[in-house]
């Protein structure tokens, strides 16, 4: 079976859990932004957690199939329509042979994950399906899918058409989206006060917002603590000697504006770190538009190993719900 790409909608990509292992030689882990919404769609339409579904941000793609199939659209409320008809979100619902998948307008959120009976059979990369653009890696062709690609679907079954994902287990960003993050190794390299601001201060997400990094404007300034600048860093305060950079790390170029670095980053540079956005709360980011307002949270080590646990704990609840 295969499935005819009619449109692309915007920038729509195979994704799947990702590719660990491979951070210290530069390739990120990868995968879909929003991977509970991903897991989610896969459990719908019978496929493992991990298979390989698309993801697509702000505008669905029109899609046409050449064989039955369960389809399950999971994340942001972006209405799924068969030949037209309205279907519900977070539910599998059966999609003929020739008929054809599109899309209504973002209502809420920013990405959806499509998940269909069998995943998407495209080859693996590095022990992944997902979609490394900037370095041509894995996907279909390396490269967000395009009108005349025909992507390939493995061997799914029919029988859960109907089911549906509890609405106490649809988690999105609140409003403001509160984003926890644990100070890290730089945090020294502000002032008291600044760290205080970092924390009051709400922010808004900015244009800038893709697979690589969220940047958030509208906070004040951070100041830094005076020191002489070591060797082989800048001139800017903001300037280190290169470090790696952790998965969701905070970097503040100029003390200004907030990156996040998300699922396409690079794993390393110049540029010091506040914090980092802790494991249980990446996933909202992939949700938030530009201009979303939202506030960061500090918390312990302690507190976010919790959020971790409670975060296994809704993926537990979640698989009891579509057992």
């Amino acid at each position: 079976m295969a499935i005819k790409v009619l449109h692309h909608g915007l920038a729509t990509t195979v994704q799947d859990l990702g590719r660990p292992g491979y951070f210290h030689l530069g390739i990120p882990v990868g995968g879909a932004m929003d991977r509970y919404a991903m897991r989610a769609a896969n459990l719908l339409v019978g496929n493992d957690e991990g298979a390989a579904g698309l993801e697509a941000v702000f505008m669905g793609p029109k899609l046409e199939f050449t064989q039955d199939a369960l389809v399950a659209v999971t994340g942001a409320d972006m209405p799924p329509k068969v030949d037209g008809t309205i279907q519900p979100g977070w539910t599998a619902f059966l999609v003929k042979a020739g008929q054809t998948l599109t899309f209504d307008f973002l209502k809420a959120g920013a990405r959806i994950c499509i998940a269909v009976s069998g995943g998407i059979d495209v080859p693996e990369a590095l022990g992944s399906r997902s979609t490394y653009p900037i370095g041509a890696l894995g996907g279909f062709k390396g490269r967000p899918i395009a009108p005349g690609d025909e992507l390939p679907v493995g061997k799914g079954s029919l029988a859960t058409d109907g089911k549906t994902v509890p609405e106490a287990l649809r988690r999105r960003p609140g409003a403001p989206a509160e984003l926890r993050v644990l100070p890290g190794l730089y945090w020294h390299r502000v002032t008291e006060q600044s760290q205080v601001n970092f924390f009051d201060d709400e922010w808004k997400v900015a244009p800038e917002a893709d697979r690589m990094g969220y940047r958030f404007k509208g906070g004040r300034k951070l100041d830094f603590v005076d020191r002489d600048q070591p060797f082989g860093a800048g001139s800017d305060p903001s300037n280190i000697v290169d470090s790696c950079y952790p998965y969701g790390s905070i970097q503040v170029p100029g003390g200004t504006e907030p990156i996040i670095l998300h699922r396409d980053a690079v794993s390393g540079g110049g540029y010091f770190m506040v914090g980092t956005v802790i494991s249980a709360d990446m996933d909202l980011i992939g949700q938030l538009q530009p201009h979303t307002p939202a506030r960061f949270i500090k918390v312990t080590m302690e507190e976010a190993l919790q959020a971790r646990a409670d975060r296994q704990a809704l993926l537990a609840e979640l698989r009891a719900a579509l057992a």
